[in-house]
């Protein structure tokens, strides 16, 4: 095209194919329904399900409910629902999708967005308290090096291929690293992906030039809505209600938990101050009492 933007639904003269189209009277499993965090609250889930239960004692106590090993996921599963909720602002021109399912595994792209500014896999990265140093191909978190950006960037390549595959010509999707941190630092090279805060992913994306046409984002949607297009199996029923009941109990017990520590940390507070002033009342009244006698 000569204004930049992609037009689908013509054969690519690259590849020689018509872009497959979904059989009449068809019914294609869409992923559009598949809320953020499925994959993160999975496993969250899976590891609670393993460990013991707390006795009374410890639920009387506020004792935190969530194991030891399903705190990273925990906290990635909050991070993806705050980006969410950021992407699912960008309004009706772009489709988002989130927790899709790539490969034969489990894993998973955290979000999708398609749009007139392009194709995005967006990977999210909970670090809230941590300070991040991005500079060339380093991401560090705490001053230690992570994987971060050559994940994103093999999550863009291989999401760039499936995309490809059934759109039947070259399909764009461009990774990026959505960060929550303490701070965030930037050295002198720069990244081969682009590294955002929550509160600047929407804003970035909506700000691009335009890279598809209407039509274009549209068919690009419905084959990414399409399970099929990611995943080696095509069809998976996954109960994402049930799973999203027992996330939400989870947080519940977590935020019931906290209310019982500070309600503890409080009266040992005020037993500290209150147990010498009764003292000194018994032992005020003791006196009275022998005096008088």
């Amino acid at each position: 095209m000569t204004d930049g933007t992609t037009t689908l639904g013509q054969p690519d003269p690259m590849h020689g194919q018509v872009p497959r189209a979904t059989p009449i009277g068809a019914l294609p499993m869409t992923l559009s329904a598949r809320r953020p965090r499925y994959a993160v609250m999975q496993e969250c889930l899976r590891l609670q399900s393993e460990a013991p239960a707390r006795t009374k004692v410890q639920r009387f106590w506020g004792t935190d409910p969530v194991v030891p090993a399903a705190r990273s996921w925990l906290k990635g599963a909050m991070g993806e629902r705050r980006v969410a909720a950021e992407l699912d602002r960008l309004g009706p021109a772009f489709t988002v999708l989130h927790a899709v399912p790539v490969g034969s595994g489990s894993t998973d792209i955290d979000h999708l967005v398609i749009g007139p500014t392009g194709v995005f896999s967006v990977n999210t990265k909970n670090h809230s308290g941590h300070r991040v140093f991005v500079g060339g191909g380093a991401f560090m978190v705490g001053g230690k090096k992570t994987s971060h950006m050559s994940a994103a960037q093999s999550e863009g390549r291989r999401a760039t291929r499936l995309l490809s595959d059934a759109a039947g010509g070259p399909i764009l999707v461009q990774p990026l690293l959505v960060v929550a941190a303490e701070r965030i630092t930037f050295g002198k090279k720069r990244a081969p992906v682009v590294v955002l805060t929550p509160e600047q992913v929407r804003p970035w994306i909506a700000g691009l030039e335009r890279a598809h046409s209407d039509e274009a984002v549209r068919y690009l949607s419905m084959l990414a809505e399409d399970r099929g297009t990611w995943h080696a199996t095509a069809v998976v029923l996954d109960d994402t209600l049930r799973l999203e009941q027992r996330f939400d109990r989870l947080l519940r017990e977590i935020a019931d938990a906290r209310t019982r520590r500070r309600r503890a940390a409080l009266a040992v507070v005020l037993g500290a101050v209150t147990l010498p002033a009764a003292g000194l009342m018994a032992l005020s009244g003791l006196v009275t009492i022998l005096v008088g006698s």
